[in-house]
């Protein structure tokens, strides 16, 4: 049966690839994408002639995740078109490069606002249908970074998308009992079919960068090319949205709480295996283990 979804920054990389792979797959999907009639006119565009082209259901909403108003705004408009919301994506993320030290404070906020509040704001959106509802999917598009082996001047990206892992994690726990079944999906460092390294910010204060020249210099050039030379040639960033369109086929209640699409293999599948069995043998012990699991209608 078609599900509606909803999927935040879907105007390219994973969620623009994520958003065409879920209408393929027989699905209602919503691309969510900031300033439709301006920056984003084009793949707005795009994402229409897609959905001619292939008669799927592929529409475009305003969803700007910085703002209470948008998010709210786009969930109507779901609803008001559909009626339901089965299934929200966090996809929406920007990342930054450079020494930790040359971001200011204000950089920072902006980037946690962006891949973490953002979050926040869309849940609050969209729970309130979703708990009514006894039904629903959350999935949250996360980062190996969290638990994998990371690089240098990656630090403020890696801290946001561990503080939206570590919500989720606990969101898992929190809608259960309303019915509402969570899974993060954790891809790896694809260097190549994302805009990820091609958009991604720089420090604002220039003198910290220049300090850190004389110790690290090239170090962002030294990251990327190794980052390039680990991943794999058959790597494909298309298997992340094919991953995501599995969970959201999945019967509910066999759906996996985690998943990895990483080809180069960084080992936080094997650091995140332990942590969620440690995660869930704690909540038996403090006889929560129901919270494992979405509960029944």
């Amino acid at each position: 049966m078609p599900k509606t979804i909803l999927i935040s920054g879907a105007s390219s990389g994973f969620g623009a690839l994520t958003a065409r792979a879920l209408a393929d797959a027989g699905h209602i999907v919503y691309a969510g994408m900031r300033d439709v009639a301006g920056r984003n006119t084009a793949a707005a565009a795009e994402a229409a002639d897609y959905a001619k082209d292939n008669s799927v259901d592929l529409r475009t909403v305003e969803l700007d995740i910085s703002s209470d108003e948008s998010a709210r705004q786009a969930v109507q408009t779901v609803l008001a078109e559909q009626g339901k919301l089965d299934v929200l994506i966090h996809n929406a993320g920007h990342m930054v490069t450079g020494p930790a030290e040359a971001f200011t404070p204000e950089q920072l906020a902006g980037l946690y606002d962006t891949n973490v509040i953002g979050t926040q704001r869309l849940n609050r959106a969209a729970l309130p249908h979703l708990r009514e509802q006894q039904d629903g999917l959350l999935l949250w598009v996360g980062s190996s970074s969290t638990r994998g082996g990371t690089p240098p001047y990656l630090a403020p990206y890696f801290a946001a998308k561990a503080a939206m892992d570590a919500l989720a994690v606990s969101y898992a726990l929190e809608v259960a009992r309303f019915g509402i079944e969570s899974t993060i999906v954790v891809p790896g460092s694809f260097t190549h079919g994302t805009n990820h390294f091609a958009h991604s910010g720089s420090p604002a204060d220039t003198d910290i960068v220049a300090a850190y020249e004389t110790r690290y210099a090239g170090m962002m050039d030294q990251v990327s090319q190794k980052l390039r030379e680990l991943e794999p040639a058959w790597a494909d960033v298309a298997e992340v949205a094919k991953e995501i369109v599995r969970v959201v086929d999945t019967e509910k209640g066999r759906r996996p709480f985690r998943v990895h699409v990483d080809p180069s293999d960084d080992g936080a599948a094997v650091v995140n295996a332990v942590a969620d069995r440690i995660r869930s043998e704690f909540l038996r012990r403090v006889e929560l283990d129901d919270l494992l699991h979405p509960t029944s209608a």
